[in-house]
């Protein structure tokens, strides 16, 4: 019995060093090429190559090493009995929800606005008021909910959207209530998962059904965006600003004007980043369920997408 990581060098290196302390009896294959493609029984991927884990005929779980699975299941190689597991870690939401709280205080306190001034050597202690602020936080699962219920709890006017209805403290809109969730915010943060119903959800149809200036977040997926539409909406002023963490293409081109655009904040994709002794942990968990034939935690509904 083998497990294998399939995944970039830095992430692998950081898993590899996990695994050989938490389950040095597991021998490991680094990467796809293998002599022992027959012993494979757990994969833990990112962004494979489609079909790389063909091969593995006796392959009994594949396991996401962070919370996306898109990466997965546009891989149509991939047979169907094969359970798929994400990670699903509070401290990822403790760092997702600290990065969404620092991008909403930074606009609400008009901390670009006391930047450039600072670069002008101007005293503007009475130019910039706080911003009265309707956060619509659009995506409430694990780490959507976890985002929206401190921004709650911290004394901001939150409201959530899902696609289903969830029990929350704030107002929260689900289904065909789209529009009357977009109509009410003046503030946007994205954290729905990829799949081909929020494929470019994040266009000029969405924005021109904003009412107000909207300031948006994306720390979701870049192909949940539209990144032409978003700079047409911020010159129409349909969007107010945005603060970027996610791209159409990664890395970012350095011919994008996003770059320069005044009124656009960019982060390297580092929102929420997985932990990897947690992960590691977790992987390990679900693999002795495969074995036991219990039913999996954090295991994607391959028609959600999640």
């Amino acid at each position: 019995m083998r497990f294998a990581i399939i995944a970039p060098d830095v992430p692998t290196q950081k898993w590899k060093k996990e695994l050989e302390q938490l389950a040095p009896q597991i021998p490991l294959v680094i990467g796809a090429e293998t002599d022992h493609v027959d012993e494979v029984v757990c994969a833990m991927v990112w962004k494979q190559k489609r079909g790389a884990l063909q091969k593995f005929k006796n392959l009994r779980l594949i396991f996401s090493m962070g919370a996306g699975v898109d990466h997965i299941l546009e891989d149509d190689t991939i047979a169907e009995h094969i359970p798929i597991c994400r990670v699903v870690d509070p401290q990822m939401a403790f760092s997702m929800s600290n990065y969404v709280i620092m991008a909403v205080l930074n606009h609400h306190r008009a901390l670009y606005d006391f930047q450039n001034a600072k670069q002008q050597k101007h005293w503007a202690q009475f130019d910039f008021d706080e911003r009265h602020l309707k956060i619509g936080v659009l995506g409430t699962g694990f780490l959507g909910m976890d985002a929206a219920k401190k921004l709650h709890h911290l004394g901001f006017d939150v409201i959530g959207y899902s696609t289903t209805p969830k029990e929350t403290p704030f107002p929260s809109y689900a289904g065909d209530a789209l529009n009357e969730f977009l109509a009410q915010i003046n503030v946007l943060i994205c954290l729905v998962p990829y799949t081909p119903k929020t494929q470019g959800l994040l266009n000029y149809t969405l924005f021109e059904k904003l009412k107000q200036p909207t300031y948006l977040i994306n720390v979701s997926r870049g192909s949940v965006q539209v990144e032409d539409d978003i700079l047409k909406a911020l010159e129409e002023g349909l969007l107010c600003g945005a603060f970027l963490d996610v791209f159409e293409e990664e890395p970012l081109p350095k011919n994008s004007p996003l770059w320069t655009h005044p009124a656009v904040q960019i982060t390297p994709h580092i929102a929420s980043l997985t932990y990897p002794k947690e992960s590691v942990l977790q992987m390990l968990a679900c693999f002795k369920r495969v074995e036991k034939g219990l039913p999996l935690p954090h295991q994607v509904d391959r028609k959600k997408m999640y």
